[in-house]
C-alpha cells in the first residue's frame, strides 16, 4: 500500500511538473517580441551613431514593454545607404538611419543644399523637426514610402585630400585635383564652383578610388566621416562648411500606419529626444574629430568668417540657380523664404 501510495505521489509530481514547463512556455510565448525588425546605420560599431541607434532600440525596446525588438545592422551590411533607402520603401528593411539618396528625387537635395546654413546656431533652427526644411524632406519621402521620424545632425561638411591644394582660400582659383562627390548634382556642383574637378563616386567605393589614385580626394563628408573611413590616406582636411551633414531616422510608411497610437508615439518621442540630445554636443563633436584627424598626422585647414563667406558668396551665386529647377522652384522657395 505504501509501494503505490509512493508511486502515486511521484506520478503526481511528475504530471505537476509537466503542468508547470507548458504554462512557463505559454509565459514566455505571450511576452515575446510583437515585431522583430531590422535598422541599418552606416558607421562602424563604437562609432557615435551605432551607440545612439544602440541606445535608441533598447529604449523602444523597454518603452514598448518587449513588444518591438529591433537588430542593428551597422557599417552599412544591409547595402549602400541608397540601397538600404529604397529597401525600406518596398519593406524588405523597417528602418534605417543615414544621409539621404536623391535619385529617386532631386527634391531631396534641398536638406543638402550648399551652404543653407553656415554655423550650428541657424542648424539648430533649419534641422529641427518640424521645421520647414524637415516637413519637405518628410513630404518627399512619403512619395517614396517612407515615414520619417526625426534627424540626426552629424557635422558641417568639408574636402579631404592626398595632395596639398594650392590656394585653398581662393575659389576662384582651380585646383587641378579630381575629387569624390556623391552622385548628386548639388555636390558636383559645388566641388566645381570651389575649383576641383568632381568625379560622382558611390561612397561604398570611394575609399578604393582614392587608394587607387582614381580620385586624390572627396567631398561629402566631414571630419567625423574621414577619420572613420581614410585616415590612412588622407593628408590633408579643408573645413569648408560646404553642407550641413543631417542622417535621418525614417521606417517604412505602411509599418507605421499599421502600428497602434501607442506605438507610433512610443516611436516619435524616442526619434524627438534622440535628435535632441545629439544637437546638444554635435558641435562639439565636430571639433573633437578635427582634433584626432590632427593627432593622427592629418593637417586641417580651417578658414576664417570672411573666407567661409566668399565661399558661400560664390555658391549662392553660380550653383543655386542651377539647382533651381532639379529641386523645384517651389521646394527651394517654401525653405529659402522663410
Amino acid at each position: 500500500m505504501k509501494n503505490q501510495e509512493e508511486r502515486y505521489m511521484k506520478k503526481s509530481i511528475s504530471i505537476l511538473l509537466i503542468l508547470i514547463i507548458v504554462l512557463s512556455l505559454f509565459v514566455i510565448s505571450g511576452n515575446a517580441a510583437d515585431y522583430q525588425w531590422k535598422i541599418q546605420h552606416i558607421r562602424p560599431i563604437g562609432t557615435s551613431i551605432d551607440k545612439d541607434v544602440n541606445w535608441l532600440v533598447d529604449q523602444i525596446k523597454e518603452k514598448s514593454n518587449g513588444r518591438i525588438v529591433i537588430d542593428i545592422y551597422p557599417a552599412s551590411q544591409l547595402g549602400d545607404y541608397t540601397v538600404v533607402q529604397e529597401r525600406v520603401g518596398l519593406g524588405d528593411v523597417e528602418m534605417q538611419l543615414a544621409c539621404l539618396g536623391t535619385t529617386m528625387d532631386p527634391g531631396l537635395m534641398i536638406q543638402s543644399l550648399p551652404y543653407i546654413v553656415s554655423n550650428w546656431k541657424e542648424a539648430g533652427v533649419l534641422y529641427t523637426t518640424g521645421s520647414p526644411l524637415m516637413n519637405v524632406v518628410a513630404d518627399l519621402l512619403k512619395k517614396q514610402n517612407l515615414k520619417l521620424i526625426s534627424g540626426w545632425p552629424c557635422y558641417f561638411g568639408g574636402i579631404c585630400l592626398t595632395k596639398e591644394p594650392p590656394a585653398p582660400a581662393d575659389p576662384d582659383i582651380p585646383k587641378k585635383i579630381k575629387i569624390r562627390v556623391p552622385p548628386q548634382k548639388s555636390f558636383e556642383l559645388c566641388a566645381d564652383a570651389l575649383g576641383y574637378l568632381a568625379t560622382p563616386i558611390a561612397w561604398s567605393e570611394a575609399f578604393t578610388s582614392l587608394q587607387t589614385g582614381i580620385v586624390d580626394g572627396a567631398i561629402g563628408a566631414g571630419a567625423e566621416g574621414y577619420y572613420s573611413n581614410f585616415r590612412d590616406l588622407a593628408k590633408y582636411y579643408l573645413a569648408v562648411n560646404d553642407h550641413f551633414e543631417m542622417w535621418y531616422f525614417y521606417m517604412n510608411l505602411d509599418l507605421w500606419n499599421s502600428l497602434s497610437q501607442e506605438d507610433q508615439q512610443i516611436i516619435q518621442n524616442l526619434g524627438f529626444e534622440l535628435e535632441h540630445k545629439r544637437f546638444a554636443i554635435a558641435e562639439e563633436e565636430e571639433k573633437a574629430n578635427e582634433q584626432r584627424l590632427r593627432d593622427y598626422g592629418i593637417k586641417v585647414i580651417n578658414f576664417t568668417d570672411e573666407e567661409l563667406a566668399r565661399f558661400a558668396k560664390k555658391i549662392k551665386e553660380n550653383v543655386w540657380p542651377k539647382l533651381r529647377n532639379d529641386i523645384g522652384p517651389e521646394i527651394m522657395d517654401a525653405v529659402l523664404s522663410k
